[in-house]
């Protein structure tokens, strides 16, 4: 490529960029990186086989088996690890920065390597929201109908409808 070919593709892409920022700006007032204006949050759902309807952002991250309910909106800079097994309901609202785990290697760490990673099936139920900077580790259920505050470790099963916030994350309540 010549530099005169590059120069003229760099300014194509940045007046593609100004135009799809304009767009959305005017659209929904929102300002996003030139990857989320390119890409389809439905669209990458649905090549994940996850629920009609279901979106996730560009920006996360998805390992393994990581089933996903219909309607269900994942937020940017998330993680979902489904190497021990990931379901999350339907009409979930799953926040930013969220981290959902299946595995950990606490026993392999300790044990210098010796030790296997240790994997467990995480869920999630449908109706529930999960708050800003989450970290829910493996083998925890939350119920149907769950409220999780923002910045919560949640490191042991939550019953349906319930609320529940901290770190680590405690029951407070139910829902209604």
């Amino acid at each position: 490529m010549t530099e005169s070919q590059r120069t003229q593709l760099v300014t194509q892409a940045r007046e593609l960029f100004q135009a799809l920022r304009n767009e959305m700006w005017l659209k929904w007032k929102r300002d996003l990186p030139l990857e989320e204006l390119l890409f389809d949050r439905w669209e990458r759902a649905q090549s994940l086989g996850f629920g009609t309807g279901a979106s996730i952002y560009h920006n996360s991250y998805v390992y393994g088996d990581v089933r996903v309910g219909e309607q269900t909106w994942i937020g940017p800079f998330t993680l979902l690890d489904g190497t021990g097994g990931l379901t999350i309901g339907s009409h979930c609202s799953i926040s930013a920065g969220v981290q959902i785990y299946s595995h950990d290697t606490v026993a392999w760490a300790l044990s210098g390597g010796n030790a296997e990673y240790e994997y467990a099936p995480t869920a999630i139920g449908s109706r529930c929201f999960i708050g800003s900077g989450t970290i829910i580790t493996k083998g925890v259920t939350i119920g149907d109908g769950c409220i999780i505050g923002a910045n919560s470790l949640v490191l042991e099963s939550i019953p349906a409808g319930q609320k529940a916030y901290g770190s680590p994350c405690r029951v407070v309540g139910p829902v209604l």
